[in-house]
């Protein structure tokens, strides 16, 4: 468990949307590397046995020894499965295909929603001093999930703006609740982040208003837009910061950086 005279840790965001194709990865990817771009030092735990997050941002599957997996189900201590990443202040715990074995693995286990928890405040972190952590957590409402929930200070939940987006989220709130009330009672929204927006199309204004309608200021005013650079530059293994700087992707990954450092600097005062 964490020590009450060690200093305040970083910030850890978990970004989950248990419906797949809604920009969770991308996110966690662009948001991770725009903080990195503001001097932020930034840690990204993948947490999908996918291993998307770790593609992305450059890990090759040859590199990947120490993985999430054996951070989780071996103990072995945070300094053996960071990897720094070539995107100055930004890090990594990458992930395999391993990990999808880990709900069995784990649920003998009788502190197996609180392994993520207890691995990020092992007091080694404090060597890193990350500022922001965030969790690419699997497609789905599992016990990777409820680990990244139990560890995390805040959920930031990528909505596709598409027909039925808001439908999906009431299980999630639902989660977020269960894991509020009998693991993890400081734990809160983040906020809601609008992706694959197209300002042209009628049913992403529609989604836009219906989730301001009904989540209020949970919603982030940054909006990010389907963008062609945004889809091509994890072919590329690089955060499209780094692929297309300027394109509209990359100044909307920035914005959204801005508003998450605002809002917190906003809770701190």
């Amino acid at each position: 468990m964490s020590d009450p005279i060690r200093p305040a840790g970083p910030k850890i965001i978990a970004i989950a949307n248990q419906k797949g194709g809604v920009g969770k990865t991308t996110t966690t990817i662009n948001l991770g590397a725009a903080l990195a771009e503001k001097g932020f030092n930034v840690l990204i735990v993948d947490l999908d046995p996918q291993g998307n997050a770790s593609t992305g941002i450059g890990v090759v599957p040859e590199e990947r020894d120490m993985t999430t997996y054996e951070l989780l189900l071996e103990d072995i201590p945070l300094g053996e499965v960071i990897q720094k990443t070539t995107i100055k202040n930004l890090s990594i715990i990458p992930a395999t295909v391993d990990l999808s074995s880990a709900d069995i693995d784990l649920i003998s286990n009788e502190k197996r929603s609180f392994l993520l928890h207890d691995a990020l405040r092992q007091p080694a972190i404090d060597a890193f001093a990350f500022d922001f952590v965030l969790i690419d957590c699997p497609p789905s409402l599992n016990l990777l999930t409820v680990n990244a929930m139990v560890a995390a200070h805040s959920v930031l939940v990528p909505l596709q703006s598409e027909f039925f987006a808001l439908e999906g989220l009431s299980q999630l709130m639902l989660t977020i609740r269960e894991v509020r009330q009998s693991a993890n009672p400081s734990l809160r929204i983040e906020g809601v982040v609008l992706t694959m927006y197209d300002s042209r199309n009628n049913l992403s204004q529609q989604v836009e208003n219906d989730a301001r309608d009904n989540l209020g200021d949970l919603v982030f005013q940054t909006l990010i837009p389907r963008n062609v650079r945004l889809s091509e530059a994890p072919s590329y293994s690089m955060p499209v910061l780094d692929y297309d700087p300027n394109s509209k992707g990359a100044i909307a990954y920035r914005a959204l950086a801005q508003e998450l450092v605002g809002k917190n600097a906003k809770r701190a005062a």
